[in-house]
């Protein structure tokens, strides 16, 4: 018998037991719709190895992870080339933790994975909200004639739960309809103290990590320019550690695309704090 000790291939600082967790990691390896680079898919394995290299302690929110009371659940398997049932393989497995009185955080894959998470948890909660941190609107009917899109996903999901129940950070890119959608219901904001009135509501957090400037996190399928630094990132996670959040995800990494590992790490971090805020 091998007496080790073996590498772990879990999130560092997880709590190995399910049932006593309060947030389930689930990595959502999908990239089946992304329209420019592809490799997402690749990410929630990299960040799993990367996060390795964090602190268990942040000091911004003063929490170690063990605080967090999370469990690593590991990576979905998807049916290649199938993204119905792919989605459909989320939505399930999305329920399942919260039938079971728990949390998810998402970790992908591509941002279409959001909607199969944002069908289930709608399922549990009529007051749901998004906070949806992102370069790009999100909020097309379909691109190239596919509904089922990464850049459709915030429109489909404000069908579910109202446009007005919607709040968008960082935008900087998307189609002048889109951004006439976000101006109806003012969706986009600029200042924390504009989210105050999701107060009260069931918060859904998505962050798409090409929310950040491409100086910090070139590692993404489509980088855009003249994005958040990491700092202003955690302050409005801070400030939103102050409302009920339910359920979050982090998306859109495509590590391969960053030889170096700097947004792998970035990203890591990322999901790091935004632990802390929902914990």
């Amino acid at each position: 018998m091998l007496t080790g000790p073996f590498l772990d291939r879990n999130w560092m600082g997880e709590n190995k037991d399910y049932e006593s967790s309060e947030i389930i990691m689930l990595g959502m390896p999908f990239d089946g719709t992304v329209s420019y680079r592809p490799g997402s898919r690749f990410a929630p394995e990299q960040i799993r190895l990367a996060s390795w290299g964090l602190e268990e302690y942040s000091p911004y929110f003063d929490k170690h992870l063990e605080d967090c009371n999370f469990h690593d659940a590991g990576d979905l398997e998807f049916p290649l080339g199938n993204t119905v049932k792919s989605l459909q393989v989320i939505e399930k497995n999305v329920e399942e933790i919260y039938r079971d009185g728990k949390k998810v955080f998402g970790i992908g894959g591509e941002h279409l994975v959001t909607l199969p998470e944002i069908k289930a948890v709608s399922k549990f909660y009529k007051n749901l909200a998004i906070v949806h941190f992102d370069a790009h609107t999100d909020l097309r009917e379909e691109y190239l004639g596919e509904p089922l899109s990464h850049s459709a996903v915030i429109r489909h999901a404000g069908e579910i739960i109202g446009f007005e129940n919607i709040k968008q950070i960082g935008i900087r890119s998307g189609m002048k309809e889109e951004f006439e959608l976000m101006k109806k219901y003012n969706t986009l904001i600029h200042n924390h103290n504009e989210l105050d009135s999701l107060k009260g509501k069931d918060i859904f957090v998505t962050v798409d990590l090409d929310v950040l400037d491409t100086s910090i996190m070139p590692g993404t399928g489509t980088p855009e320019v003249g994005g958040l630094n990491f700092n202003e990132l955690v302050g409005w996670f801070k400030y939103l550690s102050g409302f009920n959040i339910i359920g979050a995800d982090v998306v859109e990494l495509a590590p391969d695309y960053d030889a170096s590992g700097a947004s792998t790490a970035v990203a890591t971090k990322v999901i790091r704090e935004l632990l802390m805020a929902m914990s």
